[in-house]
């Protein structure tokens, strides 16, 4: 369909820590995928789009670059960004789909690449972030010991604990569907199912949330090709439309905004097409930590808010075979922190029908997926037409 943007191919290297392959190879690695996939050529590809960008003093964080990707398979393109300060992860996906609407570019490579677990096991190759000072955000929240995005989450969770009455028992659904899915998926990271005895005896980080509320570091590349409608006849594949998208950023600071940006970017998503919650056959949140999917929930209208533990409670709803199946890979929780694209890349897998053992019942045709917590939210809506 002209004037439209969709995801094409879809690639993921190998999910893995520690590794000892190069992150530009892991990189390359998922576009050759991606491109297989979509049955196109890198002489085909005229644009590249990442987030953040290449970080040097945090290469762990982000070790590659768009000018680097561009130079590494001589890409003539023809649009490129790359940058932290946007909506959020899949903001990158964001900027693709306003670029092929826009005419800018045909073919958009999208990649998320990440090293973390790596870079900790070879500070010397990838040295650690240090600091001789407290500044800027961090001056507000280091010297009360809140140097975790754990921490800043938690406060945002203990308010629906208090105020919401959400339970640990509730809060554990995402963690334990995670982990029943990602035993499903061969290219998760950790395929041993969770049970709530372990959960609940696990230690706390920081309260509500304990060790397995937290997603885990992992060195790996995902990408997505975003194609523009007029260039559907060069695919093979089938392509899934990004009907609607969102972003928002209340306030750039995790202690000052009365609301995560998700429940501003959640509203606003159903501003931009004729699609309602009702239509949703599989959501894709983010959870960094295990209370973001709640908030995501909640954000875009599956339930009210205050209501998102009591949505999940016993984790039926959310299952595989539920009316609303949730981070259907394993989520980072339980597939690997791939920092927000894979929820995308999932969905894509989920509307083509090609997720194996993990695949949902039925005829999927409408997907959500989403990235971001604290101030920053990015969400699609995709949809196969």
């Amino acid at each position: 369909m002209k004037g439209q943007a969709y995801i094409t191919g879809v690639g993921m290297s190998e999910v893995a820590v520690r590794q000892t392959r190069h992150p530009l190879l892991l990189t390359l690695d998922a576009v050759r995928e991606a491109l297989d996939e979509a049955g196109l050529t890198i002489g085909q590809i005229d644009g590249v789009s990442t987030y953040p960008g290449r970080m040097p003093a945090y290469l762990g964080f982000s070790p590659v670059g768009a000018d680097e990707l561009i130079d590494a398979l001589g890409i003539r393109a023809r649009w490129y960004a790359g940058g932290g300060e946007i909506s959020s992860q899949l903001g990158a996906v964001v900027a693709a789909a306003t670029a092929v609407r826009a005419g800018l570019a045909r073919h958009v490579i999208c990649f998320r690449t990440v090293y973390e677990a790596a870079a900790m096991a070879r500070p010397d190759e990838y040295p650690p972030l240090r600091r001789d000072r407290v500044d800027g955000a961090s001056q507000w929240t280091a010297p009360f010991g809140a140097i975790s995005a754990a921490n800043w989450t938690a406060q945002y969770a203990m308010r629906h604990v208090s105020k919401y009455g959400l339970t640990r028992e509730q809060l554990a659904q995402v963690a334990l569907t995670d982990r029943a899915h990602a035993a499903l998926n061969p290219r998760a990271l950790v395929r041993e199912p969770l049970t709530m005895e372990q959960y609940l005896s696990a230690r706390m980080i920081s309260t509500p949330l304990c060790l397995y509320d937290c997603d885990r570091f992992t060195d790996a590349s995902t990408v997505l090709i975003v194609s523009s409608g007029d260039a559907l006849d060069e695919v093979r594949c089938t392509p899934v439309r990004i009907a609607a998208m969102a972003g928002s950023v209340e306030r750039h600071s995790w202690d000052q905004a009365e609301w995560m940006a998700c429940y501003p970017t959640g509203a606003e998503l159903w501003k931009h097409t004729d699609y309602t919650p009702a239509d949703v056959d599989t959501v894709q949140l983010y959870d960094g930590f295990a209370f973001y999917p709640i908030t995501w929930l909640e954000a875009l209208g599956f339930c009210g808010v205050g209501e998102g533990g009591r949505f999940i409670e016993g984790g039926k709803r959310i299952a595989l075979d539920g009316e609303l199946p949730l981070n259907t890979f394993g989520g980072q929780i339980g597939a690997g922190r791939l920092h927000g694209f894979g929820f995308a890349h999932e969905s894509v897998v989920q509307l083509r029908g090609k997720g194996g053992e993990r695949q949902i019942p039925g005829d999927p045709k409408v997907a959500v997926a989403t990235s971001g917590g604290g101030p920053l939210a990015t969400a699609l809506l995709l949809a196969r037409d």
